[in-house]
């Protein structure tokens, strides 16, 4: 059976209105007539140009590069068929090129369709089919930036500018404009160093290409701390463009704010930025990496108070916890701190929507507010009519599946990481201090018995070892400055697992030592010292088993030796009737259904 590209729609989304949802929301189906990498210059990932057909006519796209991975693991490949589910047009130099944000695989090896000509005008159609020129650090950057920035002309206070995308900023470009809207602003904070005392404050801009921070100290933060207002949008020019920190960033730079950074307000604001999001159920949020950011609009479950915890630097830190639920029927704790958690006010029921905000591992799957992160209470988009539209029309009364405490260890393992254990060591054998993140199927061989678990304190989310006071018979816990009269044990395991292809050594904690012991640390230590040869027949008889399992590949430095220590990040066993109907979903993705 051949597939219908939808043809003619190249030419809506070339030529068409840039927000028009009939345009950008219809989905297409059009086929990839050639994947090309366009190096980096070292300090931005590198991108990949796509040229995309409808059958009548092709143009270049770009992948997100958040979709790297397809091209990189050959997920999709040259004549793949995609329907387009999240795509955006981004105008470059007079042409307009498409950024494919999302995309489904319909067939991945298929045979050309029709005889697509190009948009373009033969002279630049030639020129886009030619080679480009072998990049030299003097001009890599810049063809990097002219990739994705915006080179309309805007006409600002008697003089014509270049208006640049906040995508396409980067530390080798001088004269550049963004146009942005100011979503966050910090309190100014005082700060104390070795070369003395000063203030600073945060802000982050956002336009249609994504946000950035921006960051202004002393004379500046003075200057500018009343000049910049949430919600207003902005022309800025003149600031320092460095390379961000990525603790408290979620993009690759960052601005530097000083007395000559030049502000203007955009008083005609209708072609002002517009939040734009890239939403992830909450169900979802296993296939997410730890640390990284993403979007989700959800239902307020319930709000705690106001808290304050103190860090290992002795500093004193505002919080306010909610649990967040979705459609999806899955629960999750989002943190809010400081400021964010001293000012929200909305009660429950109420809908937020949230950009960039951190994934994090603690309790399964948790999120935090970070100092770019943004929240929109009660947006008007058709996700959150949605969704206020099912949480009233019952699903108020649903039972929600929560991201347990310990992690989500029997959740889902990703299948399109999957590696023979060779793989995996040939692949991460020389791990960057970055997590390397895969999975593989194999049978644990043996488990180590001695130092299997800790006697731990039973502060919810604390999680510390706990020593014991023999004077007093108790187990003090010195974070928490409490004593218990026992503690709760939890697991450290060490197993060996191996497949057809080799054997590692995997290290996980009490999640992953539940998941393959079938009971709690505090049940198998009692067993253990209630008769110690029930306890090894028992660490016996659950080795010998095969499992799915996510692993996280990371260097580790111990007395001046580095290695890669292998973490086990989720582990099920093997579902024998889920696996053969994976395989047969995956066969018939890649030979056509009817051909099985």
């Amino acid at each position: 059976m051949s597939i219908e590209l939808s043809s003619g729609h190249l030419v809506r989304m070339y030529e068409g209105d840039l927000e028009d949802p009939e345009i950008w929301g219809a989905n297409p189906t059009l086929q990839l007539l050639s994947i090309k990498k366009v190096p980096s210059d070292g300090t931005r990932p590198d991108r990949y140009r796509i040229i995309i057909s409808d059958g009548i006519h092709f143009c270049q796209a770009m992948l997100a590069t958040q979709l790297n991975y397809l091209a990189e693991k050959q997920v999709i490949t040259k004549h793949s068929i995609v329907t387009l589910e999240n795509v955006t047009g981004s105008p470059v130099s007079g042409k307009r090129i498409l950024i494919l944000h999302a995309l489904r695989i319909v067939e991945r090896n298929a045979e050309k369709v029709g005889d697509p000509k190009s948009l373009l005008p033969a002279n630049e159609a030639a020129a886009e089919a030619a080679p480009a020129p072998r990049p030299v650090p003097s001009s890599s950057t810049v063809v990097s930036a002219v990739r994705s920035q915006t080179q309309g002309q805007q006409r600002r206070s008697g003089k014509t500018e270049n208006l640049y995308p906040i995508e396409a900023l980067s530390p080798y470009q001088n004269n550049w404009t963004i146009k942005a809207r100011v979503t966050q602003k910090s309190d100014i904070r005082h700060f104390s160093n070795a070369r003395g005392e000063g203030k600073l404050f945060s802000v982050t801009f956002m336009d249609e290409s994504g946000d950035i921070k921006g960051t202004a100290f002393n004379a500046a933060a003075e200057d500018l701390y009343d000049r910049l207002q949430e919600g207003k949008v902005y022309y800025i020019s003149k600031a320092r463009v460095d390379i961000a920190k990525k603790k408290f960033s979620n993009n690759q730079y960052e601005l530097g704010l000083n007395v000559n950074t030049e502000i203007e307000e955009v008083t005609d604001a209708t072609q002002a930025p517009v939040i734009k999001y890239n939403f992830v159920k909450l169900q979802d949020l296993n296939d997410v990496e730890k640390d990284a950011m993403c979007d989700v609009i959800a239902v307020i479950k319930s709000a705690g108070d106001v808290g304050q915890i103190t860090t290992k630097a002795q500093k004193t830190l505002t919080k306010r916890e909610l649990t967040l639920v979705d459609s999806s029927q899955f629960a999750v704790r989002l943190t809010l701190w400081g400021k964010q958690a001293e000012t929200f006010q909305a009660t429950e029921q109420e809908i937020v929507a949230f950009k960039g905000v951190k994934v994090g591992d603690f309790g399964g799957r948790s999120l935090s507010m970070i100092s770019t992160s943004m929240m929109e209470l009660n947006p008007d988009i058709p996700e959150a009519h949605a969704l206020k539209g099912w949480y009233i029309d019952g699903g108020s009364d649903q039972s929600f599946r929560a991201y347990n405490r310990e992690g989500d260890a029997s959740g889902s393992v990703n299948r399109t990481e999957m590696r023979t254990i060779h793989e995996a060591k040939t692949t991460f054998s020389e791990a960057s201090e970055k997590p390397e993140y895969f999975s593989i199927r194999a049978t644990v061989l043996t488990i180590k018995n001695d130092n299997i678990a800790y006697p731990a304190c039973r502060s919810e989310s604390c999680n510390k070892k706990v020593v014991e006071d023999q004077s007093s018979n108790t187990w003090r816990c010195e974070k928490c400055e409490k004593s218990w009269d026992s503690p709760e044990y939890r697991y450290i395991i060490s197993m060996a697992v191996a497949d057809h292809t080799d054997q590692m050594w995997l290290q996980g904690f009490n999640d992953a030592g539940v998941a393959v012991l079938n009971m709690s640390a505090d049940d198998l230590m009692m067993l253990k010292e209630r008769d110690e040869n029930a306890f090894n027949n028992y660490m016996s008889k659950v080795q010998g088993k095969l499992y799915n399992i996510g692993v996280r590949a990371k260097q580790d430095t111990w007395n001046e030796t580095t290695r890669i220590r292998y973490g086990i990040t989720r582990i099920q066993p093997v579902d024998f009737v889920l696996e053969t109907q994976s395989m047969l979903m995956l066969l018939k993705s890649s030979w056509g259904q009817n051909e099985l």
